[in-house]
């Protein structure tokens, strides 16, 4: 019997990527999955899939930017399935410039779902994990934050912007109640890079991509390894990365 059968997850950005090769990774080894995303006929196609190989999985339309939907998302976990354990705030998108660009609806859009999407999960979720007396906040930042390099301000901004403001929490909720995991992934295969807004900078970033990028099952895998710790125990930061990245 795996350690997670008995563990309800909450996925955001779950229809893709890393997202969806968590729900994946997590319903095989037994947990019951919540999954949110914007894309519902993904999600669809998901939720099919890990119910016709015996699993557990629920979903609803959900954008991180708007906090009723993230209360939405945890609320059904608890109407189906009694109860969350953990919240993996996943989604998340990168838009990639020069700060002299100045494509301030960039700087916003990357605020508004890296940032405030996980500050909104945080709102939603933590009253219940306070109610319940336990519960695990699982949050996907970036080794961009880790390795500053010109163009990334913002988006690696953001993300240790997450960082920081999980290891605040840590530090506010050592009575063994609450445990927060930050993942670094470097490069790997998903979509993000295909939505940068400048053409030679999107084929520059795919071919990379393509060339040095992990598989998401990966970090799912990671993520799966700190979900499934004794509660005593907290895995507070993973790094993982292609073993050719620089």
């Amino acid at each position: 019997m795996s350690t997670l059968d008995s563990k309800v997850v909450a996925i955001t950005g779950a229809s893709s990527g890393i997202g969806a090769a968590t729900a994946l990774e997590l319903a095989g080894r037994g947990a019951a999955v919540v999954l949110g995303a914007r894309r519902t006929d993904r999600l669809d196609s998901l939720v099919a899939q890990i119910r016709d190989h015996g699993g557990r999985a629920e979903m609803l339309a959900a954008d991180v930017t708007r906090r009723a939907d993230l209360e939405q998302l945890v609320a059904l976990a608890v109407e189906r399935f009694g109860r969350l354990d953990v919240l993996v705030a996943n989604a998340g998108v990168a838009r990639i410039a020069p700060m002299a660009d100045l494509d301030v609806e960039a700087w916003d859009t990357m605020i508004d779902i890296n940032l405030r999407g996980v500050l909104h999960g945080i709102a939603a979720a933590l009253p219940v994990f306070r109610e319940q007396g336990h519960g695990h906040f699982v949050t996907t930042v970036s080794t961009s934050g880790l390795k500053i390099v010109p163009t990334q301000a913002v988006y690696a901004g953001t993300k240790n912007a997450v960082r920081t403001l999980l290891e605040a929490l840590r530090q506010e909720s050592t009575d063994g109640a609450l445990r927060t995991t930050s993942v670094s992934p470097g490069f790997v295969r998903t979509e993000l890079v295909d939505y940068l807004g400048d053409a030679t900078e999107r084929e520059q970033a795919q071919k990379t991509m393509a060339a040095l990028g992990i598989s998401p099952d990966a970090v799912a895998r990671a993520i799966a390894f700190a979900i499934e710790q004794p509660d005593d125990v907290e895995i507070g930061d993973i790094t993982i990365r292609p073993t050719r990245q620089g």
